[in-house]
């Protein structure tokens, strides 16, 4: 889609979720996508994690516009190019890689880079970013951890991954510090490659609802 970097993280603030999506046949991005559409989400992060993510990432920029769809575990930036040429409309990564960052940014590309330690944050922020990804946020300590880290640095908002899910979804979203939350509890591995799309608009759905009920 044509959108700024500022729409882009705008959009995906105001949208509050980012499902963490793995494609193992990229004839179910396209499928998984309209099914993530309608139970009301329209953020997707389709992961570096199987071959067919740039193919997965392609047919989903061209065919399902309404849809706004980055690349995640970008591990370079070989990656990243390969991802913004098959489409995708921002970055995620699972930690910092200034090259990377960098890349991202003299394209005007939104990038969301992994941090957990104030160390990682620090360099986060020296580099101009203010969205940080936080993952995977079970082991790092969840948002007992967050809310520390966001005490020190206020100017900063978190994007947690790795252990959200529909039951601590809304102790997530209620906080001013959490920019967006990701995950794929929404759309498991198990449901695309079983085809069960009807479930993920369901849990979409309730996803939704959570968020904005948490937020009100």
């Amino acid at each position: 889609m044509d959108f700024s970097k500022q729409d882009i993280m705008e959009k995906m603030g105001r949208a509050g979720i980012v499902p963490v999506v793995v494609i193992e046949n990229a004839e179910d991005a396209v499928p998984t996508a309209q099914a993530l559409l309608a139970g009301g989400i329209t953020f997707m992060e389709i992961t570096f994690r199987t071959a067919c993510a740039a193919e997965a990432i392609r047919a989903v920029s061209k065919e399902v516009p309404d849809m706004i769809v980055g690349a995640g575990t970008v591990l370079s930036v070989r990656q990243a190019e390969e991802a913004v040429e098959a489409g995708a409309d921002f970055i995620v990564s699972p930690g910092l890689d200034e090259e990377t960052v960098i890349w991202c940014q003299e394209r005007g590309i939104p990038v969301c880079p992994g941090c957990v330690t104030p160390t990682e944050i620090m360099a986060a922020v020296k580099l101009g970013l203010s969205v940080i990804k936080f993952f995977p946020a079970n082991v790092y300590g969840g948002m007992k951890a967050i809310k520390a880290l966001s005490a020190v640095f206020g100017g900063v908002k978190f994007l947690p991954t790795g252990g959200v899910n529909s039951e601590n979804l809304s102790e997530f979203a209620k906080e001013n510090c959490i920019f967006a939350i990701g995950g794929s509890w929404v759309c498991t591995k198990k449901d695309i490659r079983e085809h069960q799309f009807e479930r993920i608009t369901k849990l979409s759905r309730e996803a939704v609802e959570i968020i904005r009920e948490a937020r009100a």
